[in-house]
């Protein structure tokens, strides 16, 4: 790699591991103390300094961005300090259950990252002085769930592991008993925060009223979705019937796999996606990730070519009745669709076979999460305009509920941190405007503590709407040259879309 970018991958390891595919990283700890996020700082600036420009524009542009972001999310707003979760990533075994490399490989790796665990949590330690009780709160469980699945008298390597990851607990556990309660970042930081994320200006005022407009959209999306399946009913009383239509635990996966093949196969008809190649296989998540519903683990641009997985987790078995259907509700009738879509094909599927695809190591290793989440949520909408089960209300309405949960997110990123909103009124907004219950509206509001940019689901989707509407004033536009042009620049930072109309 280029210098350059390997001071800034240096800054990022667990992402550019797992993500890129940049498993050189495998079995290492990235050193978060004080003195090695210096240490990292003064690297991305030496390297900027002897390396000069790439011979790529759109490149520079691209890796000028990923190196502002580092140094304001290190060194200007030192969240470092503040935020448990780049800790927690740093010591996360999970990215050895892919199936990237023969089994023995990935398990020497594994052990050999457990055993940097001490350290690491050191560092973790040293660093986080500045952990609110919310956020501390929000990430307890989180914090403690590390651990699973470890046992102390499996090897003395593991006992220490062990043992330094209790001393993390402890360390988090007193700042969500002593730490500040208010848990804000403040709006200067949250809008530098984003800004250099996506090489943008950012005006939280402006994109809060962005989101404003864009709920009142979807509301009347829904709305009238809803009003097409059954014009007698209100919207919150047709809801509950709608979501209670899923399979059983054992018809989930069943059922993923039927529409992993129907989304597959729109998208191909309609060139929605340039590559939809490769094996889409559809299972539950390894153990150590079953925490999440619904996720794509995509073949990583710089890995060997293998099968990605969609992996949906039905509830446990010996979970008690009320959890296991509140679990079942996501993957209902009206919700899995859209839900595929956005996993699948158009979605972080088709992605992902583009990136391994984009030209140079900046684009296949440097990817925005606003870009990539904002795509697989944008082509939702893109699949409900090209008539993706056009005869089937519940679709849209689908499509409707998804939406509104990620416009929340962006209205309550921006108001928590500003000091506008506090978590019971994010939670009431959540419940009101997204129509979740009142738990995963309360979980949906502790979230935005510690994930403040948790609005890039809408945000990226907003920005890719709005550089369509420019593409499509412009001669001989098409959907699928656009979506090509748009994935052939990678996982770009919102601030350079514009590189795919040629600018």
């Amino acid at each position: 790699m280029n210098e350059r970018l390997r001071a800034v991958c240096d800054l990022m390891v667990p992402v550019v591991r797992e993500m890129a595919g940049r498993h050189e990283y495998d079995g290492r700890v990235q050193d978060l103390s004080p003195d090695g996020v210096r240490r990292g700082l003064e690297a991305l600036s030496r390297a900027r300094r002897a390396a000069g420009p790439l011979e790529s524009a759109h490149d520079e542009r691209h890796l000028t961005v990923f190196e502002e972001a580092q140094r304001v999310q290190y060194g200007e707003l030192e969240l470092h300090r503040r935020d448990p979760y780049q800790h927690l990533s740093n010591l996360e075994l999970a990215c050895y259950d892919r199936e990237y490399a023969p089994r023995r490989e990935r398990a020497k790796a594994r052990r050999k990252h457990l055993a940097r665990w001490p350290e690491a949590v050191d560092g973790a330690v040293a660093s986080l002085d500045q952990v609110t009780a919310p956020v501390a709160d929000a990430l307890l469980g989180a914090v403690r769930g590390l651990a699973a699945g470890l046992d102390a008298d499996e090897d003395p390597e593991t006992a220490a592991a062990l043992a330094a990851h209790a001393r993390l607990v402890a360390h988090i556990e007193r700042a969500a008993e002593h730490g500040d309660p208010d848990p804000r970042l403040g709006g200067k930081a949250l809008a530098a925060l984003m800004g250099s994320q996506e090489g943008m200006r950012v005006d939280l005022s402006a994109l809060a009223a962005e989101a404003d407009r864009e709920r009142a959209r979807l509301t009347d999306l829904l709305t009238d979705s809803c009003r097409a399946l059954d014009r007698h009913r209100r919207v919150d009383e047709l809801l509950p019937e709608l979501l209670a239509d899923h399979p059983g635990a054992d018809g989930v996966i069943p059922e993923a796999a039927r529409l992993t093949d129907e989304v597959i196969e729109f998208t191909r008809a309609r060139k929605l996606a340039p590559y939809v190649d490769g094996d889409c296989l559809v299972g539950p998540a390894p153990p150590s990730r079953r925490w999440a519903m619904a996720m794509m683990s995509w073949a990583a641009p710089a890995e060997a070519d293998s099968a990605s997985w969609y992996h949906v987790t039905p509830p446990e078995p010996d979970w008690p009745a009320d959890e296991r259907e509140e679990w079942l509700t996501v993957f209902s009738r009206t919700s899995l669709p859209s839900i595929t879509v956005h996993e699948v094909a158009p979605g972080h599927f088709a992605h992902g076979r583009a990136l391994r695809r984009a030209e140079g190591p900046v684009r296949r290793t440097l990817h925005s999460v606003s870009f990539a989440e904002g795509w697989a949520h944008y082509v939702e909408e893109v699949c409900l305009e090209e008539g993706f089960r056009a005869r089937d209300p519940r679709f849209a309405i689908g499509v409707a509920l998804e939406a509104l949960v990620r416009v929340t997110r962006l209205t309550c990123a921006i108001g928590l941190h500003t000091g506008s909103l506090s978590l019971e009124d994010a939670t009431r907004l959540f419940m009101r405007d997204a129509h979740l219950a009142r738990a995963g509206a309360a979980s949906e509001a502790r979230r935005g503590t510690f994930d403040a940019a948790y609005g890039r689901y809408t945000w990226g989707k907003l920005e890719i709407m709005r550089l369509r509407e420019r593409a499509r004033r412009a001669r001989h536009f098409s959907l699928p040259r656009f979506h090509a042009d748009l994935l052939a620049l990678g996982s770009p930072p919102l601030g350079l879309l514009d590189g795919a109309l040629g600018a």
